[in-house]
């Protein structure tokens, strides 16, 4: 059984929620993401951040991304997955929820990151491929 912690990118930086949407879009760029965690002053993961959600509801509607909090853009309930669970586990909840990336969460702390990449290359052509087409219908 192949484990998220086993295709897990690690470590992950994050944004906190007070930096600005300018330095998230920096940090990805920095990094060459498409999405960061955002995480409370705790340490504690409050939602993702992706380089569609700064075009969309901030470029889009004319705001200033130096002037708008990483916790103002991000929206929704954040899905997570534990290192320990397995790549279908995270298959699942990809699927479910029509995530490309999941934050792995060991003890309340970001550990990683599954994306979508990582989970295809572990798993047989076909499962990889119902993941992709999951994941890519429109909502």
């Amino acid at each position: 059984m192949t484990t998220v912690r086993q295709l897990m990118t690690s470590p992950v930086h994050c944004v906190r929620e007070s930096d600005s949407v300018l330095e998230a879009a920096r940090l990805m760029a920095a990094q060459g993401v498409g999405a960061v965690p955002v995480c409370g002053e705790d340490g504690r993961i409050k939602g993702m951040l992706t380089d569609r959600d700064i075009v969309v509801r901030v470029l889009a509607e004319g705001k200033d991304p130096r002037a708008l909090h990483a916790s103002e853009v991000v929206q929704g309930e954040t899905v997570t997955i534990g290192p320990d669970a397995d790549a279908e586990e995270a298959v699942r909840a990809m699927s479910e929820h029509a995530v490309r990336r999941l934050p792995v969460v060991d003890g309340g702390a970001l550990a990683g990151i599954v994306a979508q990449a990582d989970v295809a290359r572990a798993l047989s052509n076909p499962a990889s491929g119902d993941l992709v087409e999951a994941i890519s219908r429109e909502r």
